[in-house]
């Protein structure tokens, strides 16, 4: 990787609408990055900005744990800041729970909006009437359930335990979401992938 690869950060107008990673030095879609920015304040450092609104140069790394960890163990967060810069040794497990909780929340506004529900029967229903537009699982649903809400042209995300999936709904736990609204269910596939990137065992559609 070169001086200039690092050097490259959300203010270049060479890299269009995508931005390039630090790391591999590749020029990708914002929604398949993480980005960064240091912080006003020296202690707090490199600070994540999952929504990509912070103010402040960013810095801008490939949405996996591997990808952030090399940033750090190759020092290149202060490379692209030209100085030294206080790096949290934790960032990738915070990044993570960063994306999950915005993923929650996301489903949450769904729900306000009449475009989540949950539940086996209303996902089904839905299904049945061609209203199902994305089929959110839990990652520890049961694979009899999961197997009965599959079918054709079905889009399905699952990297959300039923606790968290719960959270949405504020209640306990859920196992099914169905999504009935298309510009809903691409918005949570593009934050599903972002996160899927910390949990490689998980899986989108």
């Amino acid at each position: 990787m070169t001086e200039a690869a690092v050097d490259i950060d959300d203010t270049d107008e060479m890299a269009g609408a995508g931005r390039r990673c630090l790391v591999t030095g590749e020029v990708r879609p914002r929604e398949t990055l993480i980005r960064f920015v240091v912080a006003p304040d020296p202690k707090l450092g490199v600070v994540p900005d999952i929504a990509g609104t912070l103010p402040g140069r960013g810095f801008w790394v490939t949405a996996t744990r591997e990808a952030i960890a090399a940033a750090m163990s190759r020092h290149l967060f202060a490379r692209a800041a030209r100085g030294p810069v206080a790096v949290d040794p934790t960032l990738p497990d915070l990044v993570e729970s960063l994306l999950v909780r915005r993923l929650i929340d996301w489903i949450a506004l769904a729900r306000r909006a009449g475009c989540a529900i949950t539940g086996f029967e209303k996902a089904r229903i839905a299904m049945n009437a061609g209203r199902l537009k994305l089929l959110v699982d839990a990652v520890d649903a049961a694979a009899g359930g999961v197997e009965k809400l599959s079918g054709p042209g079905v889009r399905r995300i699952a990297v959300l335990t039923r606790d968290e999936l719960g959270q949405a709904f504020s209640r306990p736990e859920a196992t099914h979401v169905a999504i009935t609204d298309s510009t809903w269910a691409d918005r949570l596939i593009g934050e599903a992938k972002r996160l899927a990137g910390f949990r490689p065992h998980h899986e989108t559609i």
